[in-house]
């Protein structure tokens, strides 16, 4: 899969990229009608990145639902109710920054075309054995603690920075949670997308 960076290109040919300006007013502290202004720009890098964002924690949510329905498993459906938190959490900043949602209605369906063809193969390998779905499911986590540390690094907007921090967090969580189940099957992951110095640290900590 590209890096988010690659993704900027997929949006310039789309309308969502005009800078939006979100003004929060807060009064003096004279208690006067007066009214300082603060205004926050989103750059078009940053919109990119969040809408992006919002569908690839469909993804994960959504692979893990069907790894549940295939397997039963506890893991999967648990992390798929984070993932849900996730997704919200990404949706509230969009409708704070007056953004479209890219998320299509119904499971496993996404905007992006990139990320449908992700969907149906993960979804595909996932299927085959218990132990496909947990490295499925290493290999979402991976995928997202790379692009979310891009994100962090990229934007210089407090409100999102703050947000992506905490999923960085928890998608760390995900991982360490797949990573286990892994090893009691005697299964080693390698990662894709962080190095192995950044994945060691991850799981060791």
């Amino acid at each position: 899969m590209k890096s988010i960076k690659k993704t900027i290109v997929l949006f310039l040919s789309l309308t969502l990229l005009t800078p939006i300006l979100a003004t929060a007013k807060g009064g003096q502290g004279n208690g006067g009608n007066n009214s300082q202004a603060v205004v926050t720009e989103l750059y078009p890098e940053d919109e990119t990145t969040l809408l992006w964002m919002r569908e690839e924690e469909k993804l994960a949510r959504d692979v893990y639902l069907a790894m549940d329905a295939r397997w039963n498993k506890p893991v999967f459906r648990n992390i798929a109710s984070s993932e849900q938190s996730h997704m919200d959490a990404l949706l509230r900043k969009i409708n704070s920054f007056g953004l479209e949602d890219p998320v299509l209605p119904g499971k496993g369906k996404f905007y992006f075309a990139e990320l449908q063809s992700l969907y149906d193969d993960l979804v595909a390998k996932g299927k085959n054995s218990y132990i496909d779905a947990l490295e499925v499911g290493a290999t979402i986590e991976d995928l997202d603690i790379n692009d979310l540390i891009k994100a962090i690094a990229a934007t210089e907007n407090l409100a999102l920075k703050t947000t992506y921090e905490s999923l960085l967090e928890a998608s760390k969580n995900h991982l360490r949670a797949f990573i286990r189940r892994l090893d009691q099957q005697g299964k080693t992951y390698t990662p894709v997308y962080i190095s192995q110095e950044l994945f060691d640290a991850i799981i060791d900590a």
